[in-house]
């Protein structure tokens, strides 16, 4: 088949790492695939030279920006419509809020014969004011109408679409984010390396809290540094690592050094992906507290590194963290519950090899990327021996 994937930019993240997974797995089963992206930049990184390298087509379209700006957006469908009527895909299948709606609105336009979109995080979520998330509920139902077929990531975000009248249920189908499980192998990697470039030898007495997120608002910093003071009080062997970079870096080591965590809190700035295993390495425990998620990677990643989570329990982060078998999941917003688990934790090796063993296993069976791409495949192949008018 001839597949056309659309995102709005390539930065370093969940949905982005999903694309390339999905493009690179149909690729190597035969298909001609086309990934079509926004320009890439920021302090995030970026995942462009990996598509340009990937051996299928990468075109980067510059009117397609993460910003809204109705002068590039019109360009961006009327570009994207042009792109399709010329590549003649059978499938168009697009990705992130902006991408999804221009993409769609374009492939419908361009009469292509199936549209398929992914949601990997609501674009309408809890941190934004009333009336933007009623125009982007808006969108994405007219949208939808355009759409032959809606994968969620998380069955929480297909329940939330659904709620919010976005679609029918019978037009969602929910495929968990997969992973290149292979490279989430613990005994591959040197846990003492890791943890010697943070200045933590091996002999000393430390219990490492991790963090894999942006440095972005919406990942749950905020809430996160109070947690760190609260448990730091718990447990005076606690140290903490983020990983990530973003805009408010800046802002939250000014907030570490006010609390008195500066010195405590490691932060290794932008991370390749293919370095994160090793760095998971390193984790006693991971801290998971983003207020907008779809289904949370960092998460998964950590327990199959046989890592425990702790977590928020919001979005579809309890189709991973299962409270008291792979980790702890507390009620959103419960700073002293969340510090609490993780002083018990910090506590309890048994009870952390218990739950990483256990964490390993389920996203084993369920978060391999070639599970996923076998799903998508066979997707396309239902939608394209139905009759369609």
């Amino acid at each position: 088949m001839r597949v056309c994937h659309v995102i709005t930019r390539l930065i370093v993240g969940g949905a982005q790492e999903n694309t390339l997974l999905t493009c690179a797995g149909l690729h190597e089963r035969g298909h001609e695939v086309t990934l079509i992206s926004g320009p890439t930049r920021g302090p995030e990184g970026s995942l462009a030279d990996k598509a340009r390298n990937a051996g299928y087509r990468f075109i980067e379209l510059p009117e397609l920006v993460r910003a809204v700006s109705p002068w590039l957006d019109a360009r961006a469908q009327r570009e994207l419509t042009s792109l399709f009527s010329r590549l003649r895909p059978d499938v168009v299948h697009t990705h992130s809020s902006k991408a999804g709606i221009l993409g769609r609105f374009a492939a419908h336009r361009a009469r292509v014969p199936l549209v398929v979109h992914t949601i990997h995080g609501m674009s309408f979520n809890r941190t934004q004011p009333g009336p933007v998330q009623m125009l982007y509920a808006l969108l994405e139902w007219a949208a939808a109408r355009r759409t032959h077929a809606i994968i969620t990531v998380a069955d929480a975000l297909r329940e939330q679409s659904v709620a919010a009248r976005i679609a029918p249920r019978d037009k969602f189908e929910t495929i968990y984010s997969g992973m290149p499980v292979e490279q989430f192998t613990p005994t591959r990697y040197d846990r003492d390396g890791t943890r010697a470039a943070w200045n933590i030898a091996p002999r000393d007495d430390v219990v490492v809290v991790g963090t894999v997120a942006r440095l972005f608002r919406r990942k749950g910093y905020e809430q996160l540094l109070p947690i760190m003071s609260r448990a730091a009080g718990l447990d005076p062997r606690l140290r903490f690592v983020w990983v990530g970079d973003g805009a408010q870096r800046a802002e939250y080591e000014q907030e570490l050094s006010r609390r008195g965590l500066r010195e405590r809190t490691f932060l290794t700035g932008l991370v390749a992906p293919d370095e994160i295993p090793r760095i998971l390495a390193g984790f006693d425990i991971l801290a998971h507290t983003s207020q907008w998620e779809g289904l949370p990677r960092a998460v998964v990643q950590a327990l199959l590194m046989q890592t425990p989570a702790v977590a928020f329990a919001l979005d579809g982060t309890p189709e991973v963290v299962l409270d008291g078998r792979t980790g702890r999941l507390i009620r959103n917003g419960d700073a002293e519950a969340f510090a609490a688990a993780l002083a018990a934790l910090a506590r309890d090796p048994d009870t952390r090899r218990r739950l990483g063993a256990a964490g390993r296993q389920w996203c084993l069976d369920r978060f391999d990327a070639r599970r996923m791409v076998d799903r998508i495949e066979a997707l396309y192949e239902r939608l394209a021996a139905r009759p369609r008018a």
